[in-house]
């Protein structure tokens, strides 16, 4: 696989590089760099750290998405409050990722992306007035499309495969994480909430002391 990893710390930078020896890895410090590299070369998956200099990762990840760049991307970054993570999921970011961390959580959910990015030939996914497109990761709900991070689309994917069905919490953990890969606290109201501001607050209903549940009913809508 190959990885674009953007990030100014060198001591990071460099032990990426050799912890993650089994792909190649590319490692520029800065978004302009990142940019250029990527102007030049093709890239399975970005690494990309939010606190850099000159642009932040946020922004240029806005931009990447607005270009309609769909590579995935996992942001690295000790920002870890509700507020960043939910923004960086919002902007485009597949996935989330706090420092400091493990080689082995960090390969994990690089395993997960690159499972995710092979499935998405697979059908449009319709019920009612609401589809999911595997291969942008993108839903569409009343005349609005967004696209959705990896596990926020397979959270949508399970809901609106079974329409009318309630979910728990940990029936969704299960379905948005890999084997052995460890759960983070609040990970599926974090999505959902994403899901939510993108689409309004009916989208994805919320049986209390229950779970969560696409109603069947929109399927006359």
């Amino acid at each position: 696989m190959r990885i674009l990893l953007i990030e100014d710390d060198e001591m990071i930078g460099q032990s990426l590089q050799k912890a993650l020896k089994s792909h190649a890895v590319n490692w520029v410090k800065d978004t302009f760099a990142g940019e250029h590299t990527l102007n030049l070369e093709t890239y399975d998956l970005i690494l990309l750290d939010l606190g850099l200099p000159k642009r932040s990762g946020l922004e240029y990840l806005i931009q990447l998405r607005e270009k309609g760049m769909s590579t995935p991307v996992l942001i690295i970054t000790a920002r870890d409050s509700i507020e960043d993570r939910v923004k960086g999921l919002d902007c485009g970011a597949d996935d989330y990722l706090l420092k400091p961390f493990a080689i082995e959580e960090l390969e994990a959910r690089i395993r997960v992306l690159t499972r995710r990015k092979q499935d998405r030939t697979d059908p449009i996914i319709s019920y009612g007035d609401a589809s999911l497109n595997p291969a942008t990761f993108t839903l569409s709900y009343q005349g609005k499309t967004e696209r959705l991070s990896v596990k926020a689309f397979n959270i949508m994917q399970t809901l609106l495969e079974n329409p009318g069905v309630i979910y728990s919490r940990g029936q969704l953990e299960e379905k948005i994480y890999g084997w052995n890969e460890e759960v983070e606290s609040n990970a599926v109201e974090v999505h959902i909430h994403t899901i939510r501001r993108k689409f309004g607050a009916n989208i994805i209903l919320n049986v209390r002391g229950v779970g969560y549940t696409f109603p069947k009913a929109r399927a006359n809508i």
